[in-house]
């Protein structure tokens, strides 16, 4: 399966940045669409961004203008860089990688079978 180990996540202060990093290695193939999602405490989990081998993009609404995904040149890096952060943004994040061959750009938990251990983001007020 393939393998994703997330970084970056700590702890700021509203308005200000952070950037998660997601190492992606395993696949024989193509690599897959990855996608950074996140959930809160009590909450479900909800799709953030995905990135295709293209570089082809989709955000939620609750963060287009503010975060950034991109992917190295050699497509084994993934990174979502986020500004602008707001105590809404409190979260665990993860990245994940599509479980079919393709992107979808849909931002469907389901459709993503490998998930990574998560990157603790925290902003306060």
């Amino acid at each position: 399966q393939v393998q994703l180990v997330e970084s970056g996540g700590g702890s700021v202060q509203s308005g200000g940045s952070l950037r998660l990093s997601c190492s992606v290695s395993g696949y024989t193939y193509r690599r897959p669409c990855m996608g950074w999602f996140r959930q809160a405490p009590g909450k479900e989990r909800e799709g953030v961004a995905d990135i295709d081998v293209e570089g082809q993009s989709t955000y939620a609404d609750s963060v287009k203008g503010r975060f950034t995904i991109s992917q190295d040149n050699g497509l084994n890096i993934v990174y979502l860089q986020m500004n602008t952060l707001s105590p809404e943004d409190t979260a665990m994040y993860y990245c994940a990688a599509r479980g079919f061959v393709g992107c979808g750009h849909r931002l469907v938990p389901a459709e993503f079978g490998s998930w990574g251990q998560g990157t603790q983001v925290t902003v306060s007020s």
